[in-house]
């Protein structure tokens, strides 16, 4: 599904990503971890087509696409969906009406018809049923005086609506507390199946007891230096990222 081939990046002539390689196929979870500044949101942003950053060498294939030169929307329209350490809030627009338009947006790009109002709200529904959503959610404005876990759970709402091939999910669990948490990551893990894929950046490893990932990569300044399973997040979990510091550095 997506192939990262030698990809190096850079912001403001900074090089932060200095040749990863990656490759996540159909119905697996990848979990992406390192110290902080090592390049994990750097990743997510440049898969994401995020135009602050530049690709100044190698490529990234999307089911068998280049999608290089593809602006971020193009990207959105392909199926790729990245969840924000930090989402924005956008006073008079309700959640409701962002994922309507959102999602018509999606179809138009395709060269579908809007989603009938019927089939919205139906689907509408049956996604905030599924996430544990009040209703009463979906008609405030998006994201404005929500909590860290409002924000988080309104994300994945917007996954479990769009429904996306690929999804990265940019820490999420950056200041949720436990319930919180639980209920983020059973949400992906509902919407999970063999056709998407997950890819989960997070600092800790207390998500990966929810979210529980098939492969796990640490980064560390800008390379993925080591691969592993599950047992690998525990492993740094106990010893923390400085002995990967020093099998590299030795």
């Amino acid at each position: 599904m997506l192939k990262i081939n030698n990809l190096h990046a850079s912001i403001d002539d900074k090089k932060i990503l200095k040749g990863i390689n990656l490759e996540v196929k159909p119905g697996e979870v990848h979990a992406i971890m390192g110290p902080n500044g090592s390049g994990k949101s750097t990743l997510a942003s440049v898969i994401a087509g995020k135009e602050d950053y530049e690709v100044t060498k190698g490529n990234i294939t999307f089911e068998n696409q280049t999608i290089d030169d593809l602006a971020a929307e193009e990207r959105a329209h392909k199926g790729i969906f990245l969840s924000f350490q930090y989402p924005v809030e956008i006073p008079g627009v309700s959640v409701t009406n962002f994922i309507k338009t959102a999602i018509n947006e999606s179809r138009k790009a395709t060269g579908l018809d809007d989603m009938p109002a019927s089939e919205m709200l139906k689907l509408i529904r049956e996604k905030a049923d599924l996430l544990e959503i009040d209703r009463k959610f979906l008609s405030r404005s998006l994201n404005e005086g929500f909590s860290g876990g409002e924000k988080k759970r309104n994300e994945i709402f917007q996954m479990a609506m769009l429904n996306p091939k690929l999804a990265i999910l940019d820490e999420t669990d950056s200041g949720l507390d436990i319930d919180a948490l639980r209920i983020v990551a059973n949400g992906v893990n509902k919407l999970k199946s063999k056709d998407n894929a997950v890819v989960v950046i997070t600092h800790y490893q207390r998500l990966l007891d929810y979210i529980v990932p098939d492969f796990v990569h640490v980064i560390y300044n800008g390379k993925i230096v080591k691969s592993g399973t599950k047992e690998l997040a525990l492993e740094l979990e106990e010893k923390g990222y400085d002995w990967i510091k020093e099998e590299v550095n030795a």
